[in-house]
């Protein structure tokens, strides 16, 4: 392997120091400042790797924006209050938010919007798509969570956990072992190894998991439970809510799901890094506990579909389709079901709410009381 390609580096980096855990090798794919897969690509649209929900529809967006705004005026209208967008992509969930959210009277003044992105190459479109929409002043831009602002918050992330680097452990017949990035020098290729079982690795398997089958593999996200504990002890502290939308399971799991994504099919996750998405389905449970280990109450996870059409999807489509042009009322409802369908992304996707205690039952969730 020659050159100065992210691989290429990567395979320099295994040779001297020994196989990588798989959490690196996706931090470093996905975020390296030089070849990193979001630092150097818009890679949305149909001209990208993937498509998101705000970019099927801006009925998204609007009923999330709603959300934020009922949000809001549950926790007392404070003013200035964070509006927060984990990895905002092109901006627009955020701008069809706001625009929703200006039939709240004094919602548009209070907020300060913030964005936490990685991605040089997206700014410049969120600046771009958010221009004249908000507050002067913001957009303020941070490279992490921990960097938003002290007081009250109202944060919205739309696939954004799934892309957070995972650990991978796996069961042999010996026991459990964390699975790594090594490098074939016969084949010059990138290839899977493992760690020697140990006792660290079973301990970061969740109790009720660890008598699992030979095979079974178990994946932990430690950057998502950082943010949800720290999204948690924030609304706990100052008041808010944060909804986390994104495809993953509502109870952990032993299932390999890390998989690469480039021109909306799938890759090989080891072949040409930095050329496609990595991603890995979301741990919701696990969310939720570091929420409420950091002081605050959780909501879900429900299906996207059932989210959104508590939230009114139905109502909103039919509206839409009376005032589009004959020819475009198919696509309203060719979006709806896209966004709502069990065999699309109504049963995959999934909503979390963490909000401050006393909040009550947010919007759009079930009331199991």
């Amino acid at each position: 392997m020659t050159g100065d390609t992210l691989e290429a580096r990567l395979i320099r980096r295994i040779r001297a120091e020994g196989p990588i855990p798989v959490a690196d090798y996706m931090a470093e794919v996905l975020t390296a400042p030089v070849g990193g897969y979001y630092t150097r690509q818009d890679p949305l649209g149909a001209a990208g790797d993937f498509v998101t929900a705000p970019e099927i529809t801006q009925m998204f967006g609007e009923l999330i924006g709603l959300w934020l705004a009922e949000a809001w005026q549950r926790i007392g209208r404070p003013d200035p209050v964070t509006l927060a967008e984990l990895g905002p992509g092109r901006g627009t969930l955020m701008a069809d938010a706001l625009r929703a959210a200006r039939m709240v009277p004094g919602f548009a003044e209070a907020i300060r919007v913030h964005l936490v992105e990685v991605s040089p190459a997206l700014w410049a479109r969120q600046a771009e798509t958010l221009d004249g929409r908000i507050p002067a002043g913001s957009p303020v831009w941070h490279g992490e969570v921990a960097e938003l602002p002290e007081g009250p918050l109202l944060l919205v992330a739309n696939e954004f956990f799934d892309a957070l680097p995972i650990r991978q452990f796996e069961k042999t017949p010996d026991g459990w072992c964390e699975r790594l990035v090594g490098y074939d020098p016969e084949t010059e290729r990138l290839t899977w190894a493992l760690t020697r079982p140990t006792a660290r690795a079973q301990s970061y398997v969740p109790e009720p998991l660890r008598d699992a089958h030979a095979g079974a593999v178990f994946e932990l996200s430690p950057p998502a439970l950082t943010i949800a504990g720290e999204l948690g002890r924030r609304v706990a502290a100052h008041g808010g809510a944060a909804l986390l939308v994104d495809y993953g399971r509502a109870e952990s799991a032993c299932e390999p799901t890390l998989q690469a994504v480039r021109r909306h099919r799938r890759a090989d996750v080891l072949s040409a890094p930095g050329e496609a998405d990595l991603t890995a389905h979301v741990d919701f449970a696990l969310l939720a506990q570091a929420a409420r280990e950091a002081g605050a109450e959780t909501h879900g996870p429900v299906p996207q579909g059932r989210f959104l059409r508590g939230l009114g999807l139905d109502q909103r489509a039919e509206i839409l389709q009376g005032q589009a042009a004959p020819d475009r009322r198919a696509a309203v409802e060719t979006a709806r079901a896209r966004l709502a369908d069990p065999e699309q992304m109504g049963e995959l996707f999934k909503a979390l709410a963490i909000v401050a205690p006393g909040y009550g039952v947010p919007a759009g969730f079930p009331d199991d009381g």
